[in-house]
């Protein structure tokens, strides 16, 4: 048959080099070919990387910001102290509002409009740092604790409050009062986090370490370039699209190690991220996100009258499609790689085209996402919002809700349109690193060894 000698030539050679399915070599490319491919895409990324740099530092926040503050939300006036406690007993509460009171013939329960009791009491606290109490003060104090907490949980014994000690103001049984600020979460949150990071370590083993610093280094953009920068009045639209694309280059290369994989997806993420600055750029005027959905925008607002807060929007609608570009991309890229290695004889069509059947797949999943994870994380909002009366249609373009769901279609458009272009570009590399010969050279970027061909090798 014609074609046995040029097939047996992809499936091994007399040199007996390893040709396993999943290696990055079995596509066919000898390092010649493998150079010249990564020329090209180094002479495209490393001056545009150094460009993100140069622009970094052209838009460097002065430290000016750090003039501006806000009071501490929690903070104390003279001959307060807040503290942290423990509870060590809780006992009933007169629920008429007479402060300081333990006689409980008023009754220990108060009545909603809606016909739900909830329960009146104090919580006993231990002081857990004295040396923070004035000589005078006592060790143990009485915490009021508001009816709408214990209608959502039980105060008991062992659990750690933050509270303010009212120190001498008033006094019951050798207890001081307090008022209750908050819970302790540092260790429950604390666990979370080491079990977190111990379940990707122990799962994605070295990737998933480098992820880890990947994500750490973003934030570390975000917090030290990006806030400050736009605390100082730096234009939201460069701003925003600078800090991603470094964050970007940051996280695909940490988390999957510099190859050309990578660097394809890295393509493609770039690109998508251009194409949603240009949608967030549009999207925020046109539907007039004028930033004021929420307290912390009026707070801001005042503090930093200069910062327009569309732009901060335009910014966040950039950040908020990170995560699940990255995805898409990184995925398109290794899915193409993959089918090339399974048949490195199909054609750009054929490949293109698998491609984006596993691309169709990946979008439907994402789009789901997306909306789910804003629909989970402001259910209150959404349940408020469904008690007005007004139709679907005007409650999701009201001023409370269009910015949300104007988030969720420019990040599901980036993300879409990210999907063709990575595909497209994973398919001209992959395709330009097989054409030399049939003779594959292992590359450094290979991690999966695979074995020796056990097929007739070609003299």
């Amino acid at each position: 048959m014609p074609e046995a000698p040029e097939q047996q030539g992809h499936e091994g050679h007399g040199h007996g080099l390893p040709a396993g399915p999943s290696a990055d070599w079995l596509l066919g490319g000898s390092r010649s070919s493998r150079r010249r491919v990564t020329v090209a895409l180094t002479a495209i990324l490393a001056p545009l990387t150094v460009l993100l740099i140069g622009a970094m530092f052209v838009l460097w926040p002065s430290g000016s910001y750090q003039e501006l503050s806000l009071d501490n939300p929690y903070g104390t006036a003279e001959g307060f102290s807040m503290v942290n406690s423990t509870v060590t007993d809780t006992l009933p509460r007169d629920c008429t509002g007479q402060t300081g009171v333990l006689d409980t013939s008023q009754g220990t329960t108060t009545q909603m409009p809606d016909g739900t009791e909830l329960s009146c009491i104090y919580a006993v606290v231990d002081v857990d740092d004295s040396a923070d109490l004035p000589a005078d003060s006592h060790e143990q104090a009485y915490v009021e604790i508001p009816p709408d907490i214990t209608a959502s949980m039980d105060v008991e014994p062992g659990d750690r409050l933050r509270v303010i000690i009212l120190n001498g103001l008033s006094e019951i049984d050798g207890y001081e009062e307090a008022v209750f600020v908050d819970f302790q979460r540092t260790v429950p949150v604390a666990l979370l986090a080491g079990l977190y990071a111990l379940v990707v370590l122990a799962v994605a083993r070295w990737r998933g370490l480098r992820s880890i610093i990947g994500l750490v280094l973003s934030f570390g953009v975000i917090f030290g370039f990006m806030i400050p920068a736009l605390l100082e009045g730096g234009p939201p639209l460069w701003v925003g699209l600078v800090g991603c694309c470094l964050i970007m280059v940051v996280v695909l290369y940490f988390a999957h190690g510099f190859s050309l994989r990578t660097t394809t997806a890295l393509l493609g993420t770039l690109l998508g991220l251009g194409l949603t600055a240009l949608l967030a750029l549009w999207g925020t005027e046109a539907a007039y996100l004028v930033g004021l959905g929420e307290e912390y925008s009026y707070i801001l607002a005042s503090v930093v009258p200069e910062v327009r807060l569309s732009g901060i929007v335009l910014c966040g609608l950039l950040i908020a499609g990170l995560g699940v570009l990255n995805d898409v991309t990184i995925t398109q890229s290794s899915a193409v790689w993959e089918l090339q290695a399974a048949n490195p004889r199909t054609s750009s069509r054929e490949l293109f085209a698998a491609g984006m059947r596993i691309g169709r797949d990946h979008i439907a999943s994402t789009v789901y996402t997306i909306a789910f994870a804003y629909a989970g994380a402001a259910m209150p909002a959404l349940m408020v919002i469904s008690l007005y009366d007004r139709s679907l249609l005007e409650t999701l373009t009201s001023g409370e809700m269009v910015e949300e769901v104007v988030r969720i279609l420019i990040g599901s458009i980036g993300l879409v349109l990210a999907i063709p272009i990575t595909t497209g570009i994973a398919v001209v590399v992959a395709k330009a690193v097989a054409q030399d010969d049939a003779h594959p050279v292992p590359s450094p970027d290979d991690e999966i060894q695979a074995p020796r061909p056990s097929g007739p090798s070609r003299s």
